[in-house]
């Protein structure tokens, strides 16, 4: 995902957001359990004899080749990486911690994430500021062994709607907006549906046919597709002293749950193509936006300095490529 474009416009409406709160008195401050099983008839049930679990394949040693938008990319991390300047990539973000722990050479890894990136960007070349970044995709060869894809984001709209929850939350503070979630309703068609179903259903179908590409132009790779991490905490009471009182905790829970259902569509479409999908989301937990600022992952609309905003942090960068390392571990 990237905060590029729509993003100066959230932080402008979360200005207002919050200095509405400050003169309306609003609050601001600084593997599933095995089910249990029972056998009908006398006696105890047998115990069955423990069996050896398959060795995990080893993990790859190269080359690797990281795909994806700006969460990928570690925007506005410094050092600052190869590759064109509007990019955004980073030499501490998850790819090159992950090549750093697989004792990867310069040449066994290849970083051509970008900012701003959507699917389209994989197979065309993306214009960004300091040149073109081209398309992703033709990093890939017969050699490759490992590929990290960490894409979706910006073709679902993820920071529009945001941007659109925001817009509600202004409304909502004037009383221009009504109800307990404006943000919601306003994507709620008249027969109760949610007119976002049909965009996640494009995002996953576009996904399925780069993975299609991948799995052509890289037969021989590991190819995992990367999640995102949580952005907002599961009780928007979390988020007072961040946001106030003044963006509805149902749009909160909303706009959480958006992002669970982009994580699982991603998740469908990478097991289809038998590929791994790495769940940032779960270890994220705790480590959101709203969190304390030495404990987030995600830094909040207004972040620390030379930070982006709704962006993962050094921080996020270090969980998500911890997580990536237990997928490739494991040769999930």
């Amino acid at each position: 995902m990237s905060f590029v474009g729509s993003g100066m416009k959230i932080l402008g409406l979360l200005a207002v957001l919050l200095l509405l709160a400050g003169c309306s008195g609003s609050a601001s401050g600084g593997g599933r359990p095995a089910a249990a099983s029972a056998v009908p008839g006398k006696g105890a049930p047998s115990t069955p004899a423990p069996s050896t679990p398959a060795p995990s394949p080893p993990a790859p040693t190269g080359p690797y080749v990281a795909l994806g938008d700006s969460y990928t990319s570690g925007l506005q991390l410094e050092p600052a990486g190869t590759g064109p300047k509007g990019c955004g990539r980073s030499t501490v973000n998850y790819p090159s911690l992950v090549a750093q722990d697989l004792r990867l050479t310069q040449g066994e890894f290849t970083d051509v994430s970008c900012s701003s990136a959507t699917t389209a960007d994989l197979t065309a070349a993306q214009r960004v500021d300091g040149g073109a970044n081209p398309p992703q995709l033709d990093a890939l060869n017969g050699q490759t062994r490992l590929v990290t894809v960490g894409i979706g984001g910006n073709d679902a709209e993820f920071m529009k709607v945001v941007e659109r929850c925001a817009e509600q939350g202004v409304l909502k503070a004037v009383a221009l907006a009504k109800g307990e979630a404006p943000c919601k309703d306003s994507y709620t068609a008249p027969d109760g549906s949610s007119t976002l179903s049909g965009v996640l259903d494009t995002v996953g179908v576009r996904l399925a046919g780069v993975l299609q590409e991948v799995a052509r132009r890289a037969p021989q790779a590991r190819v995992y597709v990367v999640g995102y991490p949580a952005l907002l905490p599961t009780d928007p009471a979390g988020c007072l002293p961040v946001l106030g009182r003044t963006v509805a905790a149902a749009d909160l829970v909303f706009l959480a749950e958006q992002e669970q259902r982009l994580n699982a569509v991603l998740s469908s479409r990478a097991r289809e193509a038998k590929a791994g999908f790495v769940d940032t989301y779960t270890p994220s937990a705790g480590h959101d936006m709203c969190a304390d600022r030495t404990t987030r992952w995600i830094e909040p609309p207004f972040p620390a300095p030379g930070r982006a905003p709704l962006h993962p942090n050094a921080a996020g960068q270090q969980g998500m490529a911890q997580a990536v390392l237990r997928a490739v571990h494991a040769g999930q």
